[in-house]
């Protein structure tokens, strides 16, 4: 047990000095990438970084405050975030409560205040599916069926702003979850194949998202378009070779690369720290995973383990998306890359996140328990 014990406080060492590294090597970035942008709009270059700095403030103590809590006690909310998160998709598209920007309505804004619900349903969902899915004596398709229910009503409310990028994260946070619940392989694939059908169409049946597809094939056939983000991320990732042209001395950011300090700082990152940058970058994330995957597999219940899952699931889903974007891995499509891009609301969310895993590391390290 003692041992245990010390392997789990380094689990948690770990796991809170990866995020604190993931945060401040976000404000840096941000910084970098928005300096220019900012002074040209606003007048003070510091603009976003001051904003971003508020929200990682925000987030430490949202943080260590919620590694304090017995997890058990969020069972009593699961049903009411839930639904809050449901209504809270459901308002941007009231007039006046809901904000546009870029064609698309994805905020809540009041006064000088706005944040994006779809930050709070992925987690809303990993709750629903750590509570439903952890039910002993109901039967499994009642278990599997609160989780098809919450994840299905946040995709079609998502994808209705539109954003295909967070529906498809939200989507494979669901499937994730079904996993994570000891879903059967047949009906696992019975549920997976409507979406393999479905995807397809969506992209076909809307234009912008078929102009990003062949975008995505050869952004070179529209380079000043729909090709045009790619381009300029990739000349980016290019540019800066092995090591990189120097921490604030990238050319993209200069009104080259659209959403530089949000979306696609990334692309910020590899042009001025290089191949060796990213990669480092890419070793935080794992160790941040690592150490998720570790708080759930020695969790002292099941319910505890789903949770660490789903919270582990959501930052690797949408940090492996978000790579694969700014790469052409995939085709383009904004999603921010967690504990980095510029975004408060994403900022504080990813953080409490953080320290729900901290704290149930901190009850399997109390009792002891642990999975070798």
């Amino acid at each position: 047990m003692k041992k245990f014990a010390k392997i789990s406080q380094i689990d948690d060492n770990l796991l809170f000095f990866v995020t604190i590294a993931l945060v401040l090597i976000g404000l840096l970035f941000v910084y970098s990438a928005s300096c220019y942008t900012a002074e040209l709009e606003t007048g003070n270059k510091f603009y976003y970084l001051i904003k971003q700095s508020t929200g990682a403030l925000l987030g430490i103590v949202a943080m260590v405050t919620a590694s304090l809590f017995d997890v058990n006690i969020l069972k009593k909310f699961h049903l009411p975030l839930a639904i809050l998160s449901a209504l809270l998709l459901g308002l941007v598209f009231i007039p006046g409560v809901g904000i546009s920007k870029y064609g698309a309505t994805r905020w809540i804004g009041f006064g000088g205040f706005s944040f994006q619900p779809s930050e709070i349903c992925k987690f809303a969902l990993v709750l629903v599916g750590a509570h439903s899915l952890t039910q002993e004596n109901a039967k499994p398709f009642f278990k599997y069926a609160k989780v098809l229910l919450f994840g299905l009503t946040y995709c079609v409310l998502i994808i209705l702003e539109p954003n295909m990028s967070v529906t498809v994260c939200v989507g494979l946070l669901m499937v994730a979850l079904l996993f994570l619940g000891g879903m059967k392989i047949k009906t696992f694939l019975l549920i997976l194949l409507p979406f393999v059908v479905v995807l397809p169409l969506m992209i076909v049946l809307e234009p912008y998202r078929m102009l990003r597809l062949m975008a995505f094939l050869d952004p070179w056939a529209s380079p000043k378009n729909e090709g045009y983000q790619l381009i300029q991320s990739l000349y980016a990732l290019g540019s800066g070779g092995l090591f990189g042209v120097g921490i604030f001395q990238g050319r993209q950011k200069y009104r080259f690369l659209p959403f530089a300090e949000s979306d696609f700082v990334f692309s910020v990152i590899g042009e001025e720290t290089g191949l060796l940058g990213c990669l480092t970058l890419f070793l935080l994330f794992g160790l941040y995973v690592y150490c998720g995957v570790k708080i759930a597999l020695n969790a002292k219940d099941k319910f505890s383990c789903i949770l660490a899952g789903g919270i582990t699931s959501v930052v690797a889903i949408q940090s492996l998306i978000n790579f694969a974007v700014v790469t052409g891995s995939i085709p383009p499509t904004g999603l921010p890359l967690p504990f980095i891009s510029y975004g408060g609301t994403s900022l504080v969310v990813f953080m409490t996140a953080t320290g729900v895993l901290l704290s149930i590391s901190r009850a399997n390290k109390k009792q002891g328990f642990g999975i070798s």
